[in-house]
C-alpha cells in the first residue's frame, strides 16, 4: 500500500580531503556558490548514490530494479514496458501508456520514488516522483584546492605501436623523465553539507511508493557513501541521524485525519527552522562534524507533526519518534 503521510527530512554529509561533487563546467572543481563560497552537492549526485546503494543491496531485481544505470539507454526499458503490457505492439492509446507507466513503477524503484520522463522512446508517459531532493549546501564556506600530483607512468598513444613488444621497445628508447607526467586533483580539506528532502503521499498514490520503499530510502541515505568509495571522494559519510518530520494530523475523525496527514499540518520551511546547526564556541575552523552542535527544538513542533531520528543499527534502520535526548554532543533534542 502507498504511504499515507507527508514527510520532510534533513540529513548531513561530511567530506574530508575530497571532491564531494565536481563541476564539469569548472574543470571538475568542487561545486560552489560564488556569492558566499559555500559548497554545493547536486540532487542528481545524491540520487545516483541512492540508486547505486539500492542496486548493491537488492541485486537490481524487481521490484527494486534501477532504470537509470551507467552506460544504458533508458528507451530499452520503456520498450520492454510496452512489450509487457501490449503483447509486443507499440502503445498508442492512453490506457496502454498508463499500463506501461504502471508496469515501470511496479518494477523499478527509482521510477516510483523519483519519477522520470518515460516518453523518449516508445511512450510510457511521465511520472512525478513522490520523493524530491534539494541541492546540499555546506554549513560554512569551503576552500577548493587544485593540487599537482606526479604520475609515475604515461598513457601516450605511440604511433605505429600495436603490441606489447612495440610499446616495450618504445619505452626503452625514451629518457626516464619522459615516462613520467604531471596530474592534478581538486579537493576541499573539509565540508559539512546539509540536505533537505520532501515526500508527497498524494504522488505516492500514483506510483505505489510504499512503507517498505520508504524504509529502504532511509537505509540508502544513511549508507549511500559506504559503498561508493573512490580516491577523488576522500572520506565521505552521511552523519546519523536523518531528521524526519512526519505529518499525522489532529482531527478526531479518522478519515479527516488521514486527509490531514497527506496534505500536511505545517509548512516545510517552518519545520526546517526547528533545526539549528553551528560551529561550537571556540572552533574557528571545522575539521570534523564534532566541531558543530546540532540542536532540534522539539518544543516548537506544530501539532499534527511527529519528529523522528533515523539511525543505522546491526538490525537495520531504527527510527526514534518524538524522543528527547543528547547524542554525544552532536545532536541535542530539547
Amino acid at each position: 500500500m502507498p504511504i499515507n503521510n507527508r514527510y520532510e527530512f534533513m540529513y548531513f554529509v561530511e567530506c574530508i580531503n575530497g571532491n564531494p561533487n565536481g563541476d564539469p563546467d569548472a574543470g571538475n572543481s568542487p561545486r560552489i556558490d560564488p556569492e558566499d563560497m559555500c559548497g554545493l552537492i547536486s540532487d542528481v549526485a545524491v540520487k545516483r548514490r541512492i540508486r547505486n546503494y539500492i542496486q548493491t543491496a537488492r541485486g537490481n531485481q524487481p521490484p527494486f530494479s534501477i532504470i537509470i544505470q551507467q552506460s544504458t539507454n533508458v528507451n530499452k526499458f520503456i520498450a520492454k514496458a510496452n512489450e509487457m503490457v501490449t503483447n509486443g505492439a507499440k502503445a498508442g492509446t492512453k490506457d496502454k501508456i498508463d499500463a506501461a507507466k504502471q508496469w515501470l513503477c511496479q518494477n523499478y524503484y527509482d521510477v516510483r520514488t523519483f519519477g522520470g520522463v518515460l516518453s523518449t522512446g516508445a511512450n510510457a508517459g511521465q511520472v512525478r516522483g513522490p520523493v524530491q531532493l534539494t541541492f546540499l549546501r555546506s554549513i560554512d564556506p569551503i576552500l577548493p584546492l587544485d593540487i599537482s600530483i606526479t604520475r609515475m607512468a604515461v598513457t601516450q598513444d605511440v604511433k605505429g605501436a600495436e603490441t606489447y613488444d612495440d610499446y616495450e621497445k618504445w619505452e626503452k628508447e625514451q629518457p626516464e623523465d619522459k615516462l613520467r607526467t604531471m596530474g592534478r586533483k581538486q579537493l576541499i580539506p573539509y565540508g559539512l553539507y546539509e540536505g533537505r528532502g520532501f515526500i508527497s503521499a498524494n504522488l505516492a498514490d500514483d506510483t505505489g511508493f510504499s512503507e517498505d520503499d520508504l524504509s529502504l530510502l532511509w537505509e540508502a541515505i544513511l549508507n549511500m557513501y559506504e559503498h561508493d568509495r573512490s580516491a577523488s571522494k576522500g572520506q565521505m559519510s552521511t552523519i546519523a541521524p536523518v531528521i524526519i518530520f512526519r505529518h499525522v494530523g489532529t482531527d478526531s475523525d479518522e478519515s479527516q485525519r488521514i486527509r490531514q496527514s497527506k496534505l500536511g499540518c505545517a509548512p516545510a520551511h517552518k519545520l526546517f527552522e526547528l533545526v539549528n546547526i553551528k560551529r561550537k564556541e571556540g572552533v574557528s575552523i571545522a575539521r570534523t562534524y564534532g566541531d558543530y552542535s546540532l540542536t532540534v527544538d522539539k518544543s516548537r513542533l506544530p501539532k499534527g507533526v511527529d519528529i523522528g531520528f533515523a539511525y543505522p543499527t546491526d538490525k537495520g534502520i531504527q527510527i526514534e519518534w518524538n524522543e528527547t535526548n543528547e547524542n554525544g554532543g552532536w545532536m541535542i533534542v530539547k
